[in-house]
């Protein structure tokens, strides 16, 4: 796992890894394998020599080998990551070395320039599987969907995955006021508004306040209330690719900012009031959400009016059951002594939080996420 919590909460996250290995006489190729690095903000290891039996060969996140060194890397220990670059035309002898040195890839310079820079990028950054994301939204106004959009990071955090709470509903008076950090220093959306193409993962996570052992992007207390769509995207992008967890707080309206960010998350959240009126104003929310969010779910909120229950609600909406979300007696109470929601670890909404995750973990995709998790209802 990529992060413990340690003394008041803030995240310990293991470091980016270095650049890549790159091996390769070549000059010309070599400083543009360079410029290549220094655009992706890596730092590489450059070998010219013969490689000896230790070093970067192994421990570099991705290795380099330019066509003039590939004849000196055939002993070399096979591994993933390695690709094969070369300037200029295609040479037919050029598959027969990459399959000597096991490459998996082999890349002609400059038509593979962007997408090596994603790469290498990548690699420096440790990104392996993307972040699972969850957004989470109201039926209605008033239905808690920040409450458990909190809840949800804050349990994710609490146990050792990475973690990140970002606020995507710009008139919800910003989220970081739920975790009590709206004075916390750190950048917020108006500082990634001109965001367009990649943004850095390490970049955005070191950048944000660190509140209750994870990353939060929330919304300045300024006038501006919109985000351009590639703002969005190159943000949402940029947490996914750290891993871990990330939760999205969304509002009920669909606007191209918001869609940007519903295309890239795995599995959506409608928290839904037990009251028909709610219902009715869920079903209108979830069929704008659904044309960009295929897996969208309910969790209904009680009290009940009478004759409904949470699978009501749901049957209702047209939607799968996760749960519905407990009641957390004390909850105002806790918020104001500086204990954010789920934060004490023990309650009836952290345990559900913490059975969600677990489930989540193993069902997105498979569509098998239903029945209330763990049996923690109201």
């Amino acid at each position: 796992m990529a992060g413990s919590l340690a003394g008041d909460g803030a995240a310990v996250v293991e470091r980016r890894r270095g650049g890549p290995l790159i091996v390769t006489e070549d000059v010309e190729l070599l400083d543009d394998l360079l410029r290549l690095c220094a655009a992706a903000g890596a730092e590489p290891e450059v070998h010219h020599g013969p490689l000896g039996r230790r070093g970067g060969w192994e421990r570099a996140p991705m290795v380099l080998v330019g066509d003039d060194a590939a004849a000196r890397c055939r002993g070399a220990g096979r591994r993933k990551g390695v690709m094969l670059v070369g300037r200029g035309q295609d040479d037919p002898e050029v598959w027969r070395r990459a399959v000597e040195i096991g490459a998996e890839y082999v890349l002609r310079l400059p038509d593979s320039e962007g997408w090596l820079v994603d790469q290498i990028a990548n690699a420096a950054e440790g990104a392996e599987k993307p972040a699972l994301t969850v957004g989470v939204m109201g039926g209605r106004g008033g239905a808690g969907a920040s409450t458990l959009a909190c809840a949800l990071a804050v349990s994710a955090a609490r146990s050792g995955r990475r973690a990140m709470l970002i606020d995507a509903d710009p008139l919800g008076g910003g989220i970081d006021v739920l975790l009590g950090g709206e004075r916390v220093e750190g950048m917020r959306w108006p500082d990634f508004a001109q965001s367009k193409g990649r943004l850095g993962g390490g970049a955005l996570e070191d950048s944000l306040p660190a509140l209750h052992g994870l990353r939060v992007l929330s919304w300045g207390r300024d006038d501006e209330v919109a985000i351009p769509p590639q703002a969005m995207r190159a943000v949402l992008a940029a947490a996914r690719r750290l891993g871990g967890a990330v939760v999205v707080d969304l509002p009920r309206r669909v606007d191209e900012g918001v869609a940007e960010a519903l295309a890239q998350i795995d599995l959506g959240l409608l928290v839904v009031p037990g009251e028909l009126r709610a219902v009715a104003a869920a079903k209108r929310v979830a069929a704008t959400t659904r044309m960009v969010l295929d897996d969208l779910r309910v969790v209904p909120r009680g009290p009940y009016a009478a004759g409904l229950d949470g699978q009501w609600v749901a049957q209702a909406i047209g939607l799968p059951f996760v749960g519905e979300l407990p009641r957390e007696p004390g909850l105002l109470a806790s918020q104001d002594d500086g204990t954010p929601p789920g934060g004490s670890g023990r309650g009836p909404l952290a345990r559900f939080c913490s059975a969600f995750w677990r489930q989540a973990e193993a069902a997105v995709g498979t569509g098998s996420l239903a029945g209330p998790p763990g049996g923690a209802t109201a």
